[in-house]
């Protein structure tokens, strides 16, 4: 009978403790330092004045003295300011964002192996609890006795078998890749191949519905296009997990990373647009009407301008992103393959003509017109120059802008079809990927020259290059 008493006991303190669903003083105080017109509602729930919601895990011991900092987020050093996806305080209080999956409902963050005080802590029992929420089964715990729905995620990773030989790439030379991880689109696959610098075969992939058309990243996500899919993908890195889709009326294709001014803007041929994305958010801003079907979309270093060419008239048109989005007329020109703004100065390449065309922007002047290789297919600036990369030549030809010359011809020795010419950011080094070839080719882009050829066991079709990282559950 003790016993017994001392069980219900139990059950009655706890659940107390979840009763006490007001926030404590100090953990108010957290919040409104950041964001004074924060809205406390009675059962625990914190509206930003964005309306950002962050719902409250209370800990299953409490110390009302222990001052209310932060002692870590997920993702990691991040600030209130920054609105992580979890807020773990030193008083062990838990601010767990709602956010929504790629269905739709409301969820928060899934892990595998969710840390400690995410898992002891509980809901406050008279929590409202938001239309069609539902939790990772990892996070039962915290439920109590509140009607909620819990789903099992299994994410996007598939294994990837290694090929017989094993293949070793060294890094040495290249120090700029070490610590760096690839997620690479090839045209024998359409899964998202992930792979170690250091390795010559993926370590795994990312399973896909859809043949993928590009991918770029940002911070820890990685964007996708793919073909007969009528929506963006956003994947976040941390756990390799669809986050979100950003859907549009047409299937949306070429991805443009403003990194600047933290915008992606993704282009749409069909429906003759540009979509503005935040990348702070990964919410829809606003769709751009434009004149044409736009491909080759490219942007100024400091974005104010952005570029595109008509693939049904070949006309190549500027987007002025500082006044209200005015386009202006270019110019004509035939197959173009690549567009860049330097110097106050448009470069357009013609794949078929093997030519560079420079246009003053004001003028509208065609200041030159040069040779290149044989089928230019790629632009870069880096400091001064521009590399301009040809499939038909396996050449970089190196154009100095100040002078608009070629002053030098890196030859591309192991290549067959070089695609895409792609800096590795905070670096002097460029891949250039091969269409056909199983390996990539590392350029040094202040020397002007092939630091060495890498053996990869796919073919790129597009690639994003980031830092590696402790992923989320992982040990």
């Amino acid at each position: 009978m003790k016993r017994i008493f001392l069980t219900i006991a139990l059950i009655i303190a706890t659940t107390l403790q979840a009763n006490a669903n007001a926030l404590p003083d100090n953990v108010q105080k957290f919040i409104t330092a950041t964001y004074p017109k924060s809205v406390f509602r009675f059962d625990g729930i914190v509206i930003l004045p964005d309306n950002t919601v962050y719902l409250p895990l209370i800990p299953s011991k409490f110390n009302t003295e222990t001052p209310a900092e932060i002692k870590y987020t997920i993702p990691a050093n991040k600030t209130l300011e920054q609105k992580p996806n979890a807020i773990v305080l030193t008083n062990d209080y838990v601010l767990l964002k709602l956010i929504k999956n790629n269905k739709g409902k409301s969820t928060i963050i899934s892990m595998p192996a969710p840390p400690v005080e995410l898992v002891t802590g509980m809901f406050p029992q008279d929590m409202l609890v938001p239309k069609n929420f539902i939790i990772p089964e990892s996070m039962r715990n915290i439920i109590g006795n509140l009607d909620i729905r819990t789903f099992q995620e299994s994410g996007l990773i598939i294994p990837v078998n290694p090929p017989k030989q094993m293949i070793t790439n060294k890094l040495d030379r290249v120090p700029a890749l070490k610590n760096k991880i690839m997620y690479i689109v090839s045209s024998i696959s359409k899964h998202i191949q992930v792979v170690n610098p250091a390795k010559g075969y993926p370590s795994y992939a990312l399973t896909q519905e859809d043949i993928p058309i590009m991918v770029k990243g940002y911070d820890v996500f990685l964007l996708v296009t793919s073909y007969g899919k009528k929506s963006l993908d956003v994947i976040s890195l941390t756990d390799d997990k669809v986050i979100k889709e950003i859907h549009f009326k047409t299937q949306p294709e070429e991805i443009l990373i403003d990194q600047k001014n933290k915008l992606a803007y993704i282009s749409s041929g069909e429906d003759a647009s540009l979509y503005v994305v935040s990348l702070e958010t990964m919410t829809l801003k606003k769709q751009l009407r434009l004149n044409g079907m736009c491909e080759k979309i490219a942007i100024s270093d400091d974005g104010t301008k952005l570029f595109y060419n008509d693939k049904q008239t070949r006309e190549v048109w500027a987007l002025d992103l500082e006044d209200n989005y005015a386009l202006k007329a270019i110019g004509k020109f035939p197959n173009v393959s690549k567009i860049a703004y330097m110097n106050d100065k448009i470069y357009i390449t013609s794949r078929t003509k093997s030519r560079l065309a420079i246009i003053d922007y004001e003028t509208l002047n065609l200041m030159s017109e040069n040779f290149t290789s044989d089928k230019p297919v790629d632009m870069l600036s880096y400091k001064d120059n521009l590399y301009i990369l040809s499939a038909g030549g396996k050449a970089i030809d190196v154009i100095d802008t100040s002078l608009d010359q070629r002053t030098d011809v890196i030859e591309l020795p192991k290549s067959e079809f070089p695609s895409r010419l792609i800096p590795v950011e905070n670096s002097n080094i460029a891949i250039v990927t091969d269409a056909r070839a199983q390996s990539y080719t590392i350029v040094d882009l202040d020397k002007k020259e092939v630091i060495q050829t890498n053996a990869l066991d796919i073919p790129i079709t597009s690639m994003y290059i980031t830092n590696s990282f402790k992923k989320i559950g992982s040990k």
